[in-house]
């Protein structure tokens, strides 16, 4: 039986056939642009058929996607160390942060250029996409893993939508850095740690008593952010709101 894409692009020689198409493809859309560049001048470039490109990437769009998720996986990779030695939750959050940066640097003029389609909701670059899922999941979970392995003590309703929270803060990041012109993206990293230092900090007074009912206000206010509002307003009976679903699904 014939191997799908997925699999393929799984096997040693599929994922170096993958690497070298996806590879092209960026050396293309930083030479000459997206919309100049055709699947066929990547599959040339590349040194595979027009249909091999097509086999492990059906469109433009799914090179996109690609590249998403390999800038995770580098994240992910990077991360790990930072995980593994700090237990201080804003030094686990600043080495995260700052070894996404790392890892996007080789790339900050193509996220420039990118920036116009990430911002687009259709696009599959676009963080919030359909396509987009599953490293919005994984990227979430990066930040629960930040949390979980914290000696940070968080009150149990904040717990349950901080790692959104704090993807949604790195997705912040991220955009000052797209824009930011200093050398070496200093900024940046000025920010990550100015700003990690103050979430530290909120976090932990998120304990404090006297602030429950302002933390109780925030929760319930991302709730209702995160519900489908064409969703029915009552419950069905013996469940939650049929449109209730958290935003990184």
């Amino acid at each position: 039986m014939p191997l799908t894409p997925d699999e393929a692009a799984r096997t040693p020689r599929g994922e170096e056939t993958r690497a070298r198409i996806l590879a092209a493809a960026l050396g293309l859309f930083r030479a000459q642009g997206y919309d100049a560049t055709t699947m066929r001048a990547v599959a040339e470039a590349a040194g595979v058929s027009l249909g091999n490109a097509y086999y492990y990437f059906a469109s433009k769009e799914h090179l996109l996607h690609g590249f998403y998720a390999q800038s995770h996986a580098d994240h992910l990779e990077a991360a790990r160390p930072v995980l593994a030695r700090e237990r201080d939750f804003r030094a686990r959050l600043r080495g995260v942060l700052l070894a996404k940066l790392d890892t996007s640097e080789p790339y900050h003029r193509f996220a420039q250029l990118l920036f116009g389609a990430a911002a687009d909701p259709e696009s599959p670059l676009n963080p919030f996409h359909a396509m987009s899922a599953d490293v919005r999941r994984q990227a979430v979970a990066l930040m629960a893993d930040v949390l979980a392995g914290a000696k940070a003590k968080v009150p149990a309703d904040l717990a349950a939508r901080l790692p959104e929270l704090l993807w949604i803060y790195e997705m912040g990041i991220i955009l000052f850095w797209v824009h930011d012109a200093s050398p070496g993206r200093a900024r940046s990293r000025v920010l990550v740690d100015r700003t990690t230092e103050l979430v530290a900090r909120l976090v932990k007074l998120a304990s404090n008593p006297l602030l429950a009912p302002l933390r109780k206000a925030i929760v319930r206010t991302l709730d209702d952010v995160a519900r489908d509002p064409s969703a029915a307003a009552e419950p069905p009976p013996g469940g939650e709101p049929a449109g209730r679903r958290p935003v990184q699904g």
